[in-house]
């Protein structure tokens, strides 16, 4: 395990501002930890599925659809906005050529800048698993 945060202090710190900022734009938070739970969950990294699952949990989400994310697609539990910022989350993180269709979507339930946000956010998210994976502790 190597110390990441404070070797590149200043660079990771700017990750974690980005993220931040993404949680105070507007942007339904449940939302945002859903998408960042579900790319964990693609991406493997054990630490961010607990932290994000656990931050869900005490956003009032119940463990019942924390368990259905990874079947999102044959659960009727989600919203349309849930659903589509699920899609999305597994659209960019795979970069499937439904990306496309997928935006379309999204335009009849976020705004311009929500979908900046959201998109930012899984793109983020992607990055700090594989930093975390990569070079940090794998508890």
């Amino acid at each position: 395990m190597m110390e990441y945060k404070e070797v590149a202090k200043k660079t990771i710190n700017h990750l974690y501002s980005a993220h931040a900022s993404i949680r105070t734009s507007g942007i339904d938070p449940q939302i945002v930890a859903l998408a960042e739970l579900y790319v964990s969950q693609i991406n493997g990294c054990a630490y961010c599925c607990a932290f994000h699952a656990q931050e869900l949990r005490d956003m009032g989400v119940s463990q019942e659809v924390i368990d259905k994310i990874p079947g999102y697609k044959h659960s009727n539990v989600f919203s349309k906005k849930q659903f589509l910022a699920l899609e999305l989350a597994e659209a960019v993180t795979f970069l499937s050529e439904k990306i496309e269709t997928v935006k379309a979507h999204l335009a009849e339930y976020f705004n311009e800048r929500e979908i900046v946000e959201l998109t930012t956010s899984i793109s983020l998210m992607g990055a700090l698993n594989r930093l975390r994976i990569t070079l940090g502790d794998k508890s």
